[in-house]
């Protein structure tokens, strides 16, 4: 467990588990009470990003996925169809390293690193202190390329307007099923590197059944950031989640 968020938060824990020793139950309510409050704090700075946003008319996207998914790859391939169309900055997740704000930024968009070093999420204070580093009045859309962790970054709200959570065919079809918070709390369900689905005996419509089964509301892509196919469907949701009134973006 992380020892920076709220992952082991339980909502309707059982106290009977712990009466066989009555200090440990007292230390668990007080790291459920310091959980709690962490959670609490970010929600409030998630708010005053939120704001920012709304004051900038800018569209904050939340994108998030296990290690290897393909985010990175994902946001290079967007650039490269439509970064003509939009202004873009991208804020970079990563316990170490710049290596993905580099691979960013080789496209000529303003990409800024967050190195959490043991914080295995971002969280609203760490973007807050980002944006200080963009010109905010020169974007129109912050992809913000989360810790690979399909845990942690569930629970933290960024200020984002849009969460889109990516996984691969090379994760197997019942990943929504073992990780239900984060698909839950999607807007867009990315299936990625589907070049390679026949390859390794990815089973399409169990993945899709998994999928609606855990997030009924999310939008279903699936595409190959290596080699374009299926770009078109998730470019088209990105301009009408950009180009319609901004308070209707969800």
């Amino acid at each position: 467990m992380c020892d920076h968020c709220g992952c082991s938060i339980v909502e309707n824990h059982d106290h009977h588990e712990h009466s066989h020793d009555h200090g440990h139950e007292h230390s668990h309510a007080r790291e459920i009470d310091v959980q709690r409050s962490i959670l609490s704090r970010n929600e409030r700075l998630a708010e005053r990003n939120r704001g920012i946003f709304m004051a900038h008319k800018m569209a904050a996207i939340n994108v998030m996925s296990s290690p290897g998914s393909g985010k990175t790859a994902l946001l290079e391939r967007t650039l490269q169809e439509a970064g003509a169309r939009f202004r873009v900055g991208v804020v970079v997740g990563d316990l170490a390293t710049e290596n993905d704000a580099r691979r960013i930024q080789a496209h000529g968009v303003p990409a800024i690193q967050i190195s959490t070093g043991t914080a295995c999420h971002l969280d609203a204070h760490m973007v807050h202190h980002a944006l200080e580093k963009l010109d905010l009045d020169a974007l129109d859309i912050l992809f913000i390329e989360n810790v690979g962790n399909l845990v942690c970054p569930a629970s933290f709200d960024l200020g984002e307007q849009a969460r889109v959570v990516l996984m691969s065919v090379t994760e197997g079809e019942d990943k929504p099923l073992k990780y239900p918070v984060m698909f839950h709390t999607a807007s867009v369900v990315i299936i990625n590197k589907i070049d390679l689905a026949d390859a390794v005996g990815f089973r399409r419509e169990a993945a899709l059944s998994n999928i609606r089964r855990i997030a009924p509301r999310a939008q279903v892509i699936g595409l190959s950031a290596r080699t374009g196919e299926g770009m078109a469907g998730w470019l088209d949701w990105l301009v009408q989640h950009v180009e319609r009134p901004f308070s209707q973006v969800e």
